[in-house]
């Protein structure tokens, strides 16, 4: 049973009458639905349907909670800012006094909410900010299950959603209608155009290097992000691992793709 203090994620609140529609508007997900105690797992886009952002949505009774990489929230608080205009929002960063703790295999505590990408994830809770926790674990958790991290896994404002699994992390509602970038991303889910994703691969032994390139068949196909024992995540070009036998090396270490955090999918299909 593990639970782990999460220093580097804060919080931004955002609250007021025009709290709801003014989330609903901008993100991959839909927060129209949320009661209160539930979070969601979405994303702020680009127009061009790139990630610029990505956090989970906490529903506080009337307030909206967003889970966030501490060191954008600055960032994302002025984005939400551009989009303001005269909507009756405020966005307040309580970050200074809030982090969050998440756990897994062990039963979820009072003011704790399930992880929304998947049930083996475990739960995230608000705690008040504390000293600086060990996080090696959770980072080892979330890579065998195979659940990317911005900035590490994928590179802001140059994946898009399919590319970081959102689709299957349940990041997007294909029904909610409109957002921003929500034409790009249909189109990729309708067409079946996502040739890249993150992928977990095995190996045995030192672990490559983080942003080392990937190569089969002696050709590029992606690059190294998040390390544990045994496990790493790449962005790989789906079409020529599978020609390749699922098999690549990264950084003098032989790495094979591992079927039991995600199937290895088809180079046309989504799901």
């Amino acid at each position: 049973m593990t639970s782990v203090y999460l220093d580097n994620r804060g919080w931004l609140k955002v609250t007021g009458g025009d709290a709801p529609r003014f989330l609903q508007d901008m993100l991959t997900n839909d927060v129209l639905a949320l009661t209160n105690g539930e979070m969601r797992y979405a994303a702020l886009l680009s127009p061009q349907g790139k990630i610029l952002f990505d956090f989970m949505v906490l529903r506080e009774n009337s307030d909206f909670l967003i889970d966030v990489t501490r060191s954008m929230i600055q960032a994302l608080a002025k984005r939400f800012g551009m989009y303001k205009l005269r909507a009756d929002v405020a966005i307040l960063d309580i970050s200074a006094d809030f982090a969050v703790r998440a756990g897994w295999g062990e039963p979820k505590p009072a003011g704790g909410v399930d992880d929304p990408r998947m049930p083996e994830m475990g739960w995230r809770q608000k705690v008040a900010r504390q000293p600086e926790g060990d996080i090696l674990p959770y980072v080892a958790h979330r890579i065998r299950l195979c659940v990317p991290e911005g900035g590490q896994d994928f590179v802001y404002g140059d994946a898009f959603p399919h590319e970081a699994n959102m689709d299957r992390l349940h990041g997007i509602d294909f029904k909610k209608g409109c957002y921003v970038g929500q034409e790009v991303v249909s189109r990729v889910e309708h067409r079946g155009l996502a040739r890249k994703r993150v992928i977990a691969l095995k190996f045995a032994g030192k672990a490559p290097a983080a942003g080392a390139d990937v190569v089969a068949n002696g050709t590029v196909i992606g690059t190294v992000g998040s390390t544990c024992p045994g496990v790493c995540l790449a962005m790989v070009r789906l079409d020529r691992l599978v020609e390749a036998g699922g098999t690549c090396t990264a950084d003098g270490v032989e790495l094979a793709a591992d079927s039991a955090a995600l199937p290895l999918p088809n180079a046309n299909a989504n799901h």
